[in-house]
């Protein structure tokens, strides 16, 4: 599933083609992907055609779309997207033909780039596995008072690498949890935007196991954390995020790298790079976690005395 790297690449894109464009044509050819738009196809369709995309938001692996009309002062409703899976908004000219596993289309106004040059005038919701979707939502105000989310986000907390993280606050819901390290990073309503792939490279990063227990975290441990999903997160970004497949793509269709750079998922077998630089013999292990994996080192991030799985 996409995780915060992966949605900011996609967010970055739509604020580039999309904003500041009216939605002049909405196509629906699955109603699967609209089933969190409990309104239906009829209602998403006539309520959204008409409006203009004010911005594009994100708030970990949640991304919107505020929307305005020409009556509004400031938005009130947005366009939720949901990437799921193998979601993917894709920006494409009439003429390019229409991909497969394409589900919803909106028609832009049309707009020219800053050398002047028509942009692409479809957004293109594209979703293999039908596992995410579009919902048209109000928005409201985010539950520490700052700025608006959608209704269907207003639980998500804040992520690493917005500037109004609270790395005490933080610390502070993390000593009270009384888990295991890595099912606190993957819990969005705690910290936001981390899946799997990304817990196991910051957690990689501040030598840290992924069980040991959230309260006996101290403050500079639980900084050094943070720090190391930012960290990550940042470098992915800078890659385009981590592509696997052809299922995660950006908005033009290309995909990421960062798979290239990752230092611990998905590595089994191989030298750790942080010891082998060292002369060490630290090898990357494979251990199962929650119906999934988790990947770590043999020998620098070695298992705790007081075990949380």
């Amino acid at each position: 599933m996409p995780e915060l790297p992966e949605v900011e690449v996609v967010r970055r894109g739509v604020e580039r083609w999309v904003v500041g464009r009216m939605v002049e044509s909405v196509q629906v050819f699955d109603a699967r992907s609209l089933r969190r738009h409990t309104a239906g196809v009829l209602d998403f369709q006539e309520r959204l055609a008409g409006l203009t995309v004010d911005s594009a938001q994100r708030r970990g692996k949640f991304l919107w779309l505020p929307l305005r009309d020409g009556a509004e002062a400031e938005p009130a409703r947005s366009l939720l997207v949901h990437l799921g899976m193998s979601g993917q908004l894709l920006v494409a000219s009439e003429d390019q033909p229409a991909p497969r596993h394409e589900r919803i289309r909106l028609g832009l106004s049309p707009s020219a780039s800053e050398t002047g040059e028509p942009l692409p005038e479809q957004a293109r919701f594209v979703d293999q596995r039908i596992f995410g979707g579009m919902l048209l939502d109000p928005l409201v105000p985010s539950t520490d008072g700052h700025g608006l989310v959608p209704e269907h986000a207003a639980h998500i907390a804040r992520d690493p690498l917005d500037p109004l993280f609270d790395v005490a606050a933080f610390h502070a819901a993390l000593r009270r949890r009384r888990t295991g390290l890595k099912r606190a990073l993957l819990d969005q309503g705690l910290i936001s935007g981390i899946g799997n792939i990304y817990a196991d490279e910051a957690l990689w990063a501040a030598r840290l196991h992924w069980a040991a227990p959230t309260e006996t975290m101290t403050a500079p441990r639980t900084r050094e954390l943070v720090a190391a999903c930012q960290e990550v997160m940042r470098r992915a970004l800078d890659a385009g995020g981590t592509s696997f497949d052809s299922l995660y793509v950006n908005v033009n269709g290309e995909s990421g790298y960062f798979a290239r750079s990752l230092n611990a998922y998905g590595r089994e077998g191989l030298p750790c790079p942080r010891c082998e630089a060292a002369g060490e013999d630290g090898v990357i292990v494979r251990e199962k976690f929650a119906n999934r994996s988790s990947y770590r080192c043999s020998r620098c991030q070695k298992r705790p005395r007081r075990f949380r799985p």
